[in-house]
């Protein structure tokens, strides 16, 4: 088994996809994290003393994904062309979903999935000091396209 981000004294590298054609590339993903009872009456009510817990955390989530090359070493820097993330309150917590797009030679699946922790992750920033007890949870890949660029 070969691994790509290996050269061939067993040292990190980025891959080269300059050989590769640009391609139409969407990836998607999601995540939750589980709050009290309380922190969810919390932000239903907009009482949080930091401030609308919700669109902070989709702004994060934005500004993460165009970051990803900064944080994640042999991640390529890609010109995104959308980046959706969306925080919605549920009655045991936070559901995060992304939408990354881009036109380019390797996909955004990293850049969705670091969107998706960056926003969970600014929801526990911003809940903390009432919410001992969260977890962040099931933060995956939903989907990732490539088609052709017409």
């Amino acid at each position: 088994m070969k691994f790509t981000h290996l050269d061939r004294k067993q040292r990190p590298r980025m891959v080269d996809v300059s050989g590769k054609p640009a391609s139409r590339r969407t990836a998607k993903a999601a995540g939750f994290i589980r709050l009290c009872p309380g922190t969810v009456t919390l932000i239903r009510r907009s009482r949080m003393k930091k401030g609308n817990v919700l669109l902070t955390a989709e702004l994060a989530g934005v500004q993460a994904a165009k970051q990803t090359a900064s944080l994640i070493p042999l991640c390529h820097t890609l010109t995104l062309s959308k980046v959706c993330v969306e925080a919605v309150l549920k009655p045991k917590g936070v559901s995060v979903s992304s939408e990354v797009k881009c036109t380019g030679q390797t996909g955004v699946e990293m850049e969705a999935l670091t969107a998706v922790s960056v926003a969970l992750l600014t929801v526990y920033d911003m809940c903390k000091a009432v919410d001992k007890s969260m977890v962040l949870s099931d933060i995956r890949l939903v989907e990732k396209i490539k088609e052709p660029e017409l």
